[in-house]
């Protein structure tokens, strides 16, 4: 399949954020002068991302940080440029499922340069910052806000086509501070195994996003059966299709399966990501087909908010 091309992310700040009638530049009402220069930079970071992804699931447990690091590793091996951004605060996984436990991030001035893994592929996590890795982040929710915040306003992410930001599971703090900060466009991939105890959490996802009027993307069936390694026919373990029905019943896109291989969990384990030393497993597949599926979903949403700005006043 090739990926319709959704560069659209700036090279420099975005004209509108400088533009008067941008609502950037309006001081909200009881906001001060510090917090409209603060809102501003944190827009002007946001234009220059084409789009930013949020990866979340109402249950812990699915592999949803795995999804997360997989497919920004497929999207920068395509050639997107990709930032990798790990908002789980009280149990960071990106470090290590990306081989990066001992990596540390400078500061230049004010800004924060984040992990450079590839030529087109930037990782931040509070797991950079610990200082080490049994240490516990006891924050209550205004202290994480402010740190999400931080990592989106004050990281030198630079122009990017995709932000991937890994959530926590559930629909508390981060993931609501993440809706609340980013802009637009962004939308969510909600990762989900078959069984009806993992579904009944990612249905209040879905409730939760359209709340908050994010896209949803669409639903990803982790876990979906085991490929046997002997025969090649699958087993179905915990079930399979629960992601599917809850796509339909939800009204929303079906991204694929991904079938249980052992493999996954040696690579997650020594940092490495699983599409790129197994690419031609299953696995791997389902993970790219996703990738291709979510790039033509996000061009959609893209295009069509790019017409709705050129359209005349009526």
């Amino acid at each position: 399949m090739n990926a319709p091309d959704v560069r659209l992310s700036q090279e420099k700040d975005c004209d509108n954020c400088r533009s008067a009638e941008c609502a950037s530049q309006q001081r909200r009402p009881g906001e001060s002068e510090e917090e409209l220069r603060q809102r501003q930079a944190l827009d002007r970071k946001m234009c220059q991302i084409g789009y930013k992804l949020l990866v979340m699931s109402g249950k812990g447990g699915v592999g949803k940080s795995t999804v997360a690091a997989n497919l920004a590793a497929s999207l920068s091996a395509s050639g997107r440029r990709v930032g990798l951004l790990d908002v789980d605060i009280h149990g960071p996984s990106i470090p290590k499922l990306m081989g990066l436990e001992e990596a540390r991030p400078e500061a230049v001035g004010q800004e924060i340069i984040p992990v450079q893994l590839a030529p087109t592929l930037k990782v931040m996590s509070i797991g950079f910052i610990l200082p080490g890795a049994a240490d516990a982040v006891i924050w209550r929710g205004p202290m994480k806000y402010s740190a999400i915040r931080q990592f989106l306003r004050d990281v030198q992410w630079g122009p990017l086509d995709y932000l991937v930001i890994d959530a926590p599971p559930g629909t508390g703090d981060e993931p609501l501070s993440v809706a609340q900060l980013v802009g637009q466009p962004a939308g969510a991939v909600l990762v989900t195994t078959p069984q009806e105890l993992s579904l009944a959490d990612v249905r209040r996802s879905v409730s939760f996003c359209r709340r908050l009027s994010l896209p949803v993307i669409g639903i990803v069936e982790n876990m979906s059966g085991l490929v046997c390694p002997h025969c090649g026919n699958p087993i179905e373990l915990f079930k399979s299709g629960g992601g599917e029905a809850l796509a339909r019943e939800t009204s929303v896109l079906f991204l694929g399966r991904i079938p249980i291989d052992p493999r996954i969990v040696e690579c997650s384990d020594a940092g490495i990501p699983f599409v790129r030393r197994f690419a031609d497993s299953p696995a791997a597949r389902a993970l790219l087909g996703i990738m291709g599926r979510i790039e033509e979903a996000t061009s959609v949403q893209r295009q069509s908010a790019a017409n709705r700005q050129i359209l005349p006043d009526t």
